[in-house]
C-alpha cells in the first residue's frame, strides 16, 4: 500500500513573500487526492517542498516516519526513492532519447539487467500511448508527449507515492480522459498514494477521492470529494464553475468594490463568464474492467461513512446519494420516507439514514440520523489523519 503524507503547519516564503502558511493534511495511504487553486497559489511549491525540492520555513511533512523538513541528506535520498513525480513540463532531459529518459531512474537507483530495463521501459511507454516513439528526443515531439513520457518515467520504480503537477497541462481532453483512467487503473494496481494537482475540473470532479483547495496562502479545505463538490463556499462555487463572479480576480483576489461592480453588471444580463453549475457529486472513475477493486476507494469509503455525521448535510447527501445499493446494504443504510430537520434557511434536511455495521467491519454509520446543521458544527472535529474537511 502507499505511504501515508501527514503535513502538519507547514509554512513557505521567498524573502518576504509569503506562499502560504500553516498548511495542514494527511494524504490518506493509497487514495487519489488533488489539490486545486487559483494560477500562483502555490500549489506547485507545495509538490517541490513535499519531495524536498524546496525546503518549507516551518511545520513538518512526515512520509514514512520521516520528517523530511528536517531529515539529514542521506535520509532525504531513501525518502525521495519512494516517489514518482511528473513534472509540470516533464521534465526530460534533452539530450537523451524518451528510451533514455525512462530508464534514468532504474539505473540510477538499482542494480537491473539492461534486458530487465528495457522491458519495464517499453512497457511503461506503451502503457502512456508511447510505444514506437522511444528513439525520439524531447525537442523532436509534441508538449503532450512530452508530458506522457515524464509520467511514464514517473513509473518505472512502481513508487508508492505520485506526485502529477497538472498533468492535463498540454493534453488535449480526449487524452486527459484517457490520462485521468491510467491513473485510477495505476491506483488499483500497485494501490499507491496519488497527488494530482490541476485546474481541470472536469479531471477534478471524477478522478480523486480527496479534494482540497489552495487559497490566498492558506489551505481552505481538503477531505472527501463530497465536502469541496458540495461547498457552498464562495471561492470553491466560483472556481469549480469557472466564473467571475466571487472573490478570486485577476490578480487572486478582489475588493468589495469590484465585486458589486461585476454582480451589478452580472444583475443587469451581462455574462458572468461560467455556463453551468456544476456543484454536486457526480459518478467518480471506475477501474478498466478486468482490473482489481480499487482498496483506497473501499477504504475512503469506509472513513466518510465513520464521519459522516461530522460532515455538512449537503455532503452527506451527496455521500448517501452516490452509494450503491451494494455498499447501502454493506452499510446498512436504510433511508426513510419523512424529511429530515430543517437547516440552512428552511429548506428540508437530507432524509435521515440509519443502520450499522457488522462488528467486525471497519465502518460505522452512526445510527442517531443527521441532525441540524447546528448540531453537525457542534459535533467533536475529526480525529487527526482522517482525512476530513478543514
Amino acid at each position: 500500500m502507499g505511504a501515508e503524507v501527514v503535513v502538519e503547519g507547514l509554512t513557505k516564503s521567498f524573502g518576504s513573500q509569503n506562499i502560504w502558511r500553516d498548511v495542514t493534511l494527511t494524504l490518506p495511504p493509497g487514495e487519489v487526492s488533488a489539490m486545486l487553486g487559483p494560477s500562483g497559489t502555490g500549489k506547485s511549491v507545495f509538490l517541490k517542498s513535499m519531495i524536498g525540492l524546496l525546503k518549507p520555513d516551518s511545520g513538518k511533512c512526515v512520509i514514512n516516519g520521516t520528517d523530511i523538513v528536517q531529515c539529514s541528506e542521506r535520509d532525504m535520498y531513501e525518502v525521495r526513492k519512494l516517489f514518482g513525480v511528473l513534472f509540470q513540463d516533464g521534465a526530460l532531459f534533452g539530450s537523451m532519447n524518451l528510451y533514455d529518459n525512462v530508464a534514468f531512474p532504474l539505473r540510477e537507483h538499482t542494480k537491473k539487467s539492461e534486458s530487465e530495463i528495457k522491458r519495464i521501459v517499453l512497457e511503461k511507454l506503451e502503457m502512456t500511448g508511447l510505444s514506437g516513439a522511444e528513439g525520439k528526443l524531447p525537442g523532436e515531439i509534441s508538449g503532450g508527449m512530452r508530458k506522457r513520457a515524464g509520467l511514464a518515467r514517473a513509473l518505472v520504480l512502481d513508487p508508492e507515492i505520485i506526485l502529477c503537477d497538472e498533468p492535463d497541462s498540454g493534453l488535449d481532453p480526449v487524452r486527459t480522459a484517457y490520462l485521468s483512467q491510467l491513473l485510477i487503473d495505476l491506483n488499483a494496481q500497485i494501490d499507491a498514494t496519488i497527488l494530482v494537482v490541476t485546474h481541470n475540473i472536469n479531471l477534478a470532479r471524477t478522478l480523486p477521492d480527496n479534494l482540497g483547495m489552495l487559497f490566498r496562502k492558506e489551505l481552505i479545505m481538503f477531505g472527501p470529494r463530497e465536502v469541496l463538490l458540495t461547498s457552498e463556499e464562495p471561492v470553491v462555487e466560483q472556481f469549480l464553475n469557472g466564473k467571475r463572479l466571487g472573490p478570486i480576480g485577476m490578480s487572486e483576489e478582489k475588493d468589495t468594490a469590484q465585486m458589486a461592480a461585476e454582480q451589478a453588471m452580472a444583475d443587469a444580463g451581462h455574462h458572468h463568464g461560467g455556463t453551468e453549475d456544476v456543484r454536486g457529486v457526480v459518478p467518480q472513475i471506475l477501474p478498466t474492467p478486468g482490473l482489481p477493486e480499487r482498496k483506497g476507494e473501499r477504504r475512503r469509503k469506509d472513513r466518510v461513512m465513520q464521519i459522516l455525521h461530522t460532515l455538512p448535510p449537503a455532503a452527506q447527501e451527496g455521500i448517501i446519494e452516490s452509494l450503491s445499493e451494494q455498499d447501502r446494504q454493506h452499510y446498512g443504510v436504510q433511508r426513510h420516507a419523512s424529511a429530515g430537520a430543517q437547516h440552512g434557511g428552511g429548506s428540508s434536511a437530507p432524509q435521515a439514514s440509519q443502520g450499522q455495521l457488522p462488528a467486525d467491519q471497519v465502518a460505522q454509520l452512526p445510527s442517531h440520523g443527521w441532525g441540524t446543521a447546528d448540531q453537525l458544527r457542534s459535533t467533536d472535529e475529526i480525529p487527526p489523519g482522517q482525512g476530513g474537511a478543514r
